[in-house]
């Protein structure tokens, strides 16, 4: 059996359901609508969004928003002992805030496909309808950051117990400080997960290319890399 959301647009998300409505192939998706039959997520999970931060007032996201359960909002102090003062939605790693606001677009589209709440006859559909996202910013409103930040939004994830780690970014060469983040995080049983590139290279690609990452490659509608 098959479980179809009433999400506005979710009859564009070929990813999910592929009817060929763009021209594509007819099944060239990931076979969402038979999982979501069996589970469609929990809020018990939380996923981590390491990209340009995430719009947390989205009316298709704010339901699904991750809140530090040791932090108290506003009082200015390090509740829970992290090292981060009132960090109740994340952090912003680029400008050392409490507000890891999205300035782009880059990871509210992210987080969407991840997580927007699904069958609420609002937007789309993420592949979890239930699930908790943390916005952790470390890319600016160009698109660009640096691997310093990206370490430490690891950490910060690491440390704070997420199951999952989402890194749709790319770029520069291997980083034994980033790697050995990365082991960390996995040895602490979370899943490290990273967007192998857009263009289809053979060349090492990192994150992706780290020992401890899931490489995710990206296919197009008619199901070719």
């Amino acid at each position: 059996p098959e479980t179809v959301p009433n999400d506005t647009y979710f009859g564009n998300l070929w990813g999910m359901k592929n009817t060929k409505q763009f021209g594509g192939v007819m099944d060239a998706d990931i076979d969402a609508t038979n999982a979501w039959s069996t589970e469609t997520g929990s809020s018990s999970v939380v996923v981590a969004v390491i990209d340009t931060g995430t719009d947390y007032n989205h009316q298709d996201l704010a339901a699904n928003m991750w809140t530090n359960p040791g932090e108290i909002a506003s009082n200015g102090i390090d509740d829970d002992g992290n090292g981060y003062i009132d960090d109740v939605r994340g952090w912003n790693f680029i400008n050392e805030t409490n507000d890891p606001m999205d300035d782009h677009y880059h990871g509210t589209h992210v987080a969407g496909t991840i997580g927007a709440v699904g069958n609420n006859s609002t937007g789309v559909a993420g592949v979890c309808w239930n699930v908790k996202i943390m916005p952790l910013k470390f890319l600016s409103y160009t698109g660009s950051g640096y691997t310093s930040d990206a370490l430490q939004a690891i950490q910060y994830a690491t440390n704070m117990g997420v199951d999952v780690m989402n890194n749709s970014w790319g770029g520069g060469g291997y980083s034994q400080s980033l790697a050995d983040a990365i082991n960390t995080a996995t040895n602490n049983g979370i899943l490290f997960v990273a967007a192998a590139g857009n263009d289809a290279i053979s060349t090492p690609y990192y994150p992706s290319c780290y020992f401890d990452s899931v490489s995710v490659s990206s296919t197009t509608y008619s199901d070719t890399l």
